[in-house]
């Protein structure tokens, strides 16, 4: 699973555990807040092997692993475990006067952004889906636009449960078979349904196998596409979609490396021409991270959206941010919650210049791990509905660039007193209006 750059090198990578975004600035030795031991290392463009090692060895580290190639923007970034009594903060003093490092920094722990609810279902729980204060999807639905299944996205989160029958129509990578060979060329073999950065398999869906896992990636993964018109469960934004998973969260949450890793596998996949048109990111924590910035620019060059949850703390990211939906990327969308009523969520985290609109993310319905359907709240159920809404107009128009997805989702964004001043365009997700 990990491999050595250099015999003197070995590879490893600790388990972590999860926590919630800081309220204060982030410390870089709060074990809460980073991995303990562990610091990420961005290279500059320039740098020789050999100026790579003799930074690295500022630190003496007992294990180093590759995290990105350096193609495109920024160098190459690694991942270096520290000997024991080396201080993550110490380490990245050292490790910042060397001429070849661009930047170290910590190993930044993040969560999913969801507050769980009661899982039951009644007729017209689908609020999200519907008029009013939803999401208006049911009014694009009317006018036949239902999605399409040549536009695809990305769900950085937990796994799915490609199985569910609301899904197992929708998530597939359709230039790889499971024959043990990798048949897209991407660098990962037998990623049929996308591929799991935590435990470093293709098997993207443990829920029967290591615990109950993955309600959460099943649960954004209903929200964008679920299959609608089929009589059964619930309907998603697009009854058809492209969906493929870059699991990196796992029981105990995940971390900045494995976010970077299942970023740059959608920019891949882009690259060699699978038409990625956005990736969900209902997750967030920890500090500003010059590697997951360097990773989302690198998804913006390829033209891919990067639709973030702003977070569940009920805090303002103009003044304390919240990553990843604070970076200032042009590809990235910060998505706030609103519940049926149009409020804004007591939970939900705003900022009038850093997060973009409001979504339904408060009761809301959707699949979720064998073959289950249950409601949570939260940030996290919020952002897909934007994210659907940016594959439900890729659908409808093609030749659209990621640019220019945005501009229609937030151009088409209503007016809503709760969002005013609480967010960019003071207003909440109108699907049905672009």
């Amino acid at each position: 699973m990990l491999r050595a750059r250099l015999a003197f090198l070995l590879v490893t990578l600790a388990s972590l555990a999860v926590i919630s975004p800081a309220v204060a600035a982030p410390r870089a030795d709060d074990p809460g807040l980073a991995a303990t031991g562990e610091v990420l290392v961005g290279y500059t463009d320039a740098s020789s092997e050999g100026a790579r090692d003799r930074a690295a060895g500022r630190v003496s580290p007992v294990a180093v692993e590759k995290v990105a190639r350096g193609r495109g923007r920024g160098g190459p970034v690694e991942l270096l475990e520290l000997p024991g009594g080396v201080s993550n903060s110490d380490a990245i003093a050292a490790l910042g006067s060397d001429p070849a490092v661009a930047y170290a920094e910590p190993n930044w722990i993040v969560r999913k952004a969801v507050t769980s609810n009661d899982p039951y279902f009644t007729n017209g729980s689908l609020w999200g889906m519907g008029g009013g204060f939803g999401s208006q999807a049911s009014i694009a639905w009317g006018s036949g636009h239902t999605g399409s299944s040549s536009v695809y996205v990305g769900v950085i989160d937990e796994g799915i449960q490609y199985s569910h029958p609301d899904l197992d129509g929708n998530v597939a990578n359709p230039g790889e078979t499971v024959n043990g060979l990798d048949d897209d060329g991407n660098g990962y073999v037998d990623d049929r349904y996308g591929w799991d950065f935590a435990n470093g398999d293709n098997t993207v869906y443990d829920g029967g196998s290591r615990g109950r896992l993955d309600d959460h990636g099943t649960h954004v993964s209903g929200t964008i596409g679920g299959e609608g018109g089929n009589g059964t469960g619930v309907a998603g934004v697009n009854w058809d979609v492209g969906l493929l998973s870059g699991k990196f969260l796992g029981r105990n949450g995940g971390t900045t490396a494995d976010a970077v890793r299942a970023v740059d596998y959608f920019t891949t996949l882009k690259q060699r021409g699978l038409p990625i048109a956005a990736t969900n990111n209902s997750w967030g924590g920890g500090g500003y991270s010059q590697a997951l910035y360097d990773a989302i620019a690198r998804a913006n060059a390829a033209d891919i959206l990067f639709v973030a949850a702003a977070g569940n703390s009920g805090t303002n990211n103009d003044t304390t941010a919240s990553y990843p939906s604070n970076y200032e990327l042009p590809n990235v969308i910060a998505v706030a919650a609103i519940d049926r009523n149009g409020a804004l969520a007591s939970f939900s985290q705003y900022g009038r210049t850093t997060v973009d609109l409001g979504a339904p993310g408060v009761g809301v319905w959707s699949t979720t791990a064998f073959s289950n359907y249950s409601s949570y709240n939260g940030t996290s159920m919020a952002t897909p509905h934007v994210t659907g809404a940016a594959a439900l107009y890729k659908a409808s128009n093609p030749t659209a660039t990621a640019l220019q997805v945005k501009e229609a989702i937030l151009g088409a964004a209503t007016p809503t007193s709760s969002l005013t001043g609480k967010t960019v365009t003071g207003g909440r997700l109108n699907a049905g209006g672009f």
